[in-house]
């Protein structure tokens, strides 16, 4: 699908969604509307949100102490995910700071190692989610539904907008979701938002995720000149860690 195809939702671009961002084995899905699928990107966060959130109040419930549930509730998410997002924000790390040029840079993008600032990246990410899910999951755990919802949203809005920092890779296996589909992914999310962590919380989540992203992109076409998918990736974790930091502050 081109930018200027119209764009109608499809139920199955839900499984689609799953497909792409989860090892989720949800049965009926296709590549055939990758891109197009961007506007279930929330729903997929929800799902796995939501089952961190049945995990984690589930130990506590069986009387395992809270810091332990919620480091296994962040572990089922990489699970679920197989490491996706985080995987793209070590590789970031890696190229952006370890690289002196572009192509450097692209090159060590393309790398599947991870040296010492993907690493350091990734201990940050892990503690950082971590600690806040401790925080929240007593208090607030369906909090935890919306901030993993409002981080999958700019990853369609800046797949959509940003131009492709290489050919091949994310532009050919996934292409570019039309504005509309992307808009509409912003719109679940921060309804979404709104209603799992409450109006003014949600709201003020979504504009610190919406920011973040900005500084993603910002950051991505300063140092190769666009996006790739290890972009989309870091600015999920980085959005998710945002939208976290806010709802701790404003509910826990």
């Amino acid at each position: 699908m081109s930018d200027t195809d119209a764009f109608f939702p499809q139920p199955r671009d839900v499984i689609r969604a799953f497909h792409l961002l989860s090892r989720l084995p949800l049965p009926g899905g296709d590549a055939e509307r990758a891109a197009a699928s961007a506007w279930a990107w929330p729903l997929v966060g929800a799902t796995i949100a939501a089952l961190q959130v049945g995990l984690g109040c589930g130990l506590m419930a069986l009387g395992v102490p809270v810091w332990a549930a919620a480091g296994l509730a962040v572990a089922l998410g990489v699970v679920l995910t197989g490491g996706l997002h985080e995987d793209g924000l070590a590789d970031c790390a890696d190229g952006f700071w370890g690289g002196f040029d572009r192509d450097r840079r692209l090159e060590i993008l393309k790398d599947s190692r991870v040296g010492s600032y993907g690493v350091l990246a990734m201990v940050f990410a892990v503690g950082l989610r971590w600690g806040l899910l401790a925080s929240l999951l007593p208090v607030a755990p369906l909090a935890l539904i919306a901030a993993a919802m409002l981080s999958r949203a700019p990853m369609a809005l800046l797949m959509a907008r940003m131009p492709f920092a290489r050919e091949g890779g994310l532009a050919n296996h996934v292409g570019r979701p039309p504005l509309a589909s992307a808009g509409l992914a912003v719109a679940i999310a921060v309804v979404g938002g709104m209603i799992y962590a409450g109006f003014w919380p949600g709201l003020l989540a979504a504009v610190i995720v919406g920011i973040a992203a900005i500084l993603v992109g910002s950051l991505a076409r300063a140092k190769i000149g666009g996006q790739t998918g290890d972009v989309l990736g870091a600015a999920q974790v980085i959005g998710e860690i945002a939208a976290l930091l806010t709802l701790a502050a404003a509910l826990a």
